[in-house]
């Protein structure tokens, strides 16, 4: 046993690697929750709104009296060292687990508190010196500090997940202005409508995505309000006066963000309507991203028996069998990340139902389900920009002879021989193969000048007087 040493807790001795910075608690939960495979460590921005927390939960109870300056000093520079990455690999715990998070609370106390005795010059384990529950815990509950890490992880993970779309959105708009001058035709039910440009097309993903931007952010604003100081249910047993507003404020400096105290913390400490709401803003982005690539796989098939407007750039062979054959394969991968995206959205419905009177037992698994959609999210936005929007190219001779030869331009003549006339002579263009120009003028019904300038197709493509 000379690689373990020997921790107690209220069930008895456990042994815990000697070298491990985590205790007798989390070696529990890395025994009891092998469920998901994704391990906290796997969540860097997780751990650091853990460590967000501890050092400003040290700070107040420093600036209350409650905790001495040198141990006060050691549990900053500690958490400092896990916002900076440093011992991320000692959280082994399994995202989803029993407990209403507490496995993961005290993973975190465990590491500071190791890590503290060490810089004391003590051994592991010996926690008269400091405690993971009597000091780096001081004045807190897992049920004030878990889910207000979980806000910080979420906030900082936000910062990311806009900074991807944003990107896209970019790569998105120059694509729609590359493509500007190239006419196509719009389609409404898989069928001809009226012409466009592709530049108009590819501006509309833009504008779709860059809604999503907005939405993210203001759902994200909710987690700045915390529950710190609420304690076990909200009513803030051993937490001192004063305690809930100065550790927010603390929070605040900490972070940079505008944490703010809730305003009832029996009300708070059940609440997780925050994250259904911002999973909703992420399940409204993943549908409409899922929408963009199935647009761009249809606008790319082909390529002789397909629409073969675009090409999107070739990233591996598409058959075992079909020689030649290339497929859409970012956008297929896109569009199953939405799906997960769609799903884990309610996973989190049913874990914020779930609440039973002072607390909501499930967040493991719900927060589990947002930060792993976050990720999903961030690393297609990045796949399908780098390995796909940027190298679309047009196929401006393909679009441009669907537009002379649509039946769908009869729409523009509808203002000048109206809608029964048009009528007819779309019927009549789709049973014998004339065009709708050439019916036009052997009817008589419009002038050649003015004929050519109706369907002129850039004088289609916004609205204008007869």
């Amino acid at each position: 046993m000379e690689n373990f040493r020997k921790e107690s807790d209220l069930l008895g001795e456990l042994n815990v690697p000697i070298d491990a910075y985590y205790g007798v608690q989390t070696q529990r939960a890395i025994d009891n929750f092998k469920i998901s495979g994704q391990l906290l460590s796997s969540y860097s921005d997780f751990i650091r709104g853990l460590a967000f927390v501890k050092k400003a939960a040290a700070k107040t109870n420093y600036e209350l009296g409650l905790l001495d300056e040198e141990l006060y000093f050691k549990i900053a520079e500690t958490c400092d060292e896990l916002i900076a990455g440093q011992l991320h690999d000692q959280f082994p715990v399994d995202m989803i687990q029993g407990g209403a998070g507490t496995s993961i609370n005290m993973n975190a106390n465990e590491v500071i508190a190791n890590r503290v005795l060490e810089k004391l010059g003590k051994n592991k384990g010996e926690y008269e010196f400091c405690s993971p529950n009597d000091h780096i815990n001081l004045s807190q509950s897992t049920n004030d500090a878990y889910p207000t890490a979980i806000k910080m992880g979420l906030l900082q993970m936000n910062v990311g997940l806009v900074n991807r779309l944003q990107s896209i959105v970019a790569a998105f708009r120059a694509k729609g202005e590359e493509f500007q001058d190239v006419i196509k035709m719009g389609r409404t039910q898989l069928q001809d409508a009226v012409p466009m440009t592709l530049g108009q097309e590819f501006e509309a993903f833009a504008a779709n995505l860059e809604e999503d931007i907005s939405k993210l952010n203001s759902n994200a604003d909710l987690f700045v309000e915390v529950n710190m100081g609420a304690t076990a249910i909200g009513t803030g047993i051993n937490a001192p006066i004063g305690y809930a507003t100065l550790c927010a404020k603390n929070l605040t400096q900490i972070t940079g963000f505008p944490i703010v105290s809730a305003p009832n913390l029996v009300e708070a400490t059940p609440d997780t309507g925050s994250y259904v709401i911002y999973s909703s803003a992420m399940k409204r982005l993943a549908v409409k991203l899922s929408k963009i690539c199935n647009d761009l796989r249809l606008l790319s098939s082909g390529p002789r028996a397909g629409l073969f407007e675009i090409n999107l750039p070739p990233m591996q062979p598409g058959s075992s069998i079909m020689p030649g054959k290339v497929n859409p394969v970012i956008p297929e991968v896109v569009n199953q990340v939405c799906y997960k995206v769609i799903g884990n959205d309610l996973t989190v419905t049913f874990a914020a139902e779930a609440g039973q009177l002072q607390l909501n037992v499930m967040e493991p698994v719900l927060s589990h389900a947002i930060m792993e959609n976050i990720n999903f999210l961030c690393n297609a936005l990045d796949t399908l920009r780098d390995k796909c929007v940027v190298g679309i190219t047009a196929n401006k001779e393909v679009c441009l002879n669907m537009v002379k030869h649509s039946i769908g331009i009869v729409t523009a003549l509808n203002p000048y021989i109206g809608y029964k006339q048009s009528t007819q002579i779309a019927k009549e263009s789709l049973e014998t193969g004339n065009s709708v120009y050439n019916l036009v003028l052997e009817k008589g019904l419009l002038s050649q000048e003015k004929l050519d300038e109706i369907l002129d197709p850039k004088n289609m493509l916004k609205p204008h007087n007869k």
